[in-house]
């Protein structure tokens, strides 16, 4: 996804110029430029605009963390189809380069009439109340993933500590007999010819050749061996002591089919809540980003006020850099020298007041602002 340079420099003789002005010093090698159109705010007073200058750069880094929480728990959800992320960033049912190159003011959500400080607000709710809802869904989901991951982890750990039930038939216990039982054992594979030599003699009345080897991994097998009941704790003593480990299980074929519809309806409901916490990624991520590029629309209009003065006159461009960004800005900085030759080259000795929240390295004698589109890369946010 592209990079863009949001900017605005003062009206020449009218906008227009202005604008003509960018596109015959650019085109056709160094950018795609666009108009970007900014209603009528009121400007309200001079400490106002200096107030929200440091404001407004605070809000914009938390509403982009914001959105690249949630393009992040997008991607983690989609796991192996992250290549299909990009395709369901859309930003009102169009992807975000194209809302962004024919953006239009919203005038229903960010009443242009109110004063500047109102609709900072505004957007400074909304996205909270993203945020709020966000934690809340996650630590839900994130709940229930975690239960089904110990359940299956109980199904495909070591034979140490696993669920048996998945394991085990029928035939390999006695069941319903008064003296007769059935034990599991867990035995290294390295002891299993020992075991196999020695079970019948680790206690009194054990079954002969009632032990048969259930199931094997790379560490461990599973055998079972029948005895009488009273030789129960005889057995376990002399087995533990030759590090042959008796599980805990007692076969109930109630048990074993309600563990499977436990896994069974944890994994439904997780997918249903997968499907659902999607779906309200998606729309909100939309409804965050338009937050956002408002928000960066209030900046520049701020921030064009308070360099250019009043009365408002300023056009708004967006840019998007072509092959050579430095040239570009070569080119930006030699057409607008006259407003600021000091800055000319993007030097920063004097930076006027109200003006630090800028960023040093985002100062040039026309207002600017980098907007990075690509949400996927943490390391490529957007300077402000």
């Amino acid at each position: 996804m592209p990079e863009f340079w949001l900017i605005s420099a003062p009206g020449d003789k009218t906008i227009q110029q202005t604008w003509e002005k960018l596109n015959l010093a650019t085109k056709p090698n160094l950018s795609i430029n666009y108009k970007f159109h900014i209603p009528d705010l009121k400007v309200g007073t001079l400490d106002t605009l200096v107030g929200l200058t440091d404001d407004l750069h605070k809000l914009d880094s938390y509403v982009e963390g914001i959105l690249r929480k949630l393009v992040s728990y997008m991607e983690e959800i989609l796991e192996e189809q992250k290549d299909k992320l990009k395709e369901n960033l859309l930003v009102n049912n169009v992807d975000v380069s194209t809302y962004l190159t024919k953006f239009t003011w919203d005038m229903a959500k960010y009443p242009s009439r109110q004063p500047l400080l109102n609709i900072s607000e505004i957007i400074q709710k909304q996205v909270q109340q993203i945020e709020t809802d966000l934690k809340q869904k996650a630590s839900s989901f994130n709940s229930l993933k975690n239960s089904l991951q110990n359940l299956e982890r109980k199904q495909t750990g070591s034979l140490l500590l696993r669920s048996l039930g998945d394991l085990v038939k029928k035939e390999h216990f006695i069941l319903n007999s008064e003296y007769l039982t059935t034990l599991l054992v867990v035995i290294p594979s390295a002891s299993s010819k020992e075991w196999e030599r020695t079970y019948e003699s680790l206690a009194e009345y054990v079954a002969p050749r009632s032990s048969v080897k259930i199931y094997e991994d790379n560490e461990h097998c599973l055998y079972n061996v029948s005895l009488f009941t009273k030789s129960v704790e005889e057995f376990k003593t002399k087995a533990r002591e030759k590090k042959f480990i008796v599980r805990d299980f007692k076969y109930s074929e109630e048990e074993l089919a309600a563990g499977k519809s436990q896994h069974a309806k944890l994994k439904m409901d997780k997918n249903k809540q997968l499907s659902l916490l999607f779906r309200w990624l998606k729309l909100n991520f939309s409804e965050c980003f338009v937050a956002w590029i408002h928000l960066k629309a209030l900046r520049v209009f701020v921030e064009s006020v308070l360099r250019y003065g009043l009365p408002v006159n300023f056009c708004c461009m967006l840019l998007q850099p072509l092959k050579s960004p430095k040239k570009l800005r070569e080119v930006l900085n030699k057409i607008y020298s006259h407003l600021d030759s000091s800055l000319a080259s993007g030097s920063i000795e004097d930076i006027p007041g109200g003006l630090s929240g800028f960023g040093v390295e985002d100062y040039y004698p026309y207002v600017y602002f980098k907007i990075n589109v690509d949400m996927t890369d943490d390391s490529s946010k957007s300077k402000v």
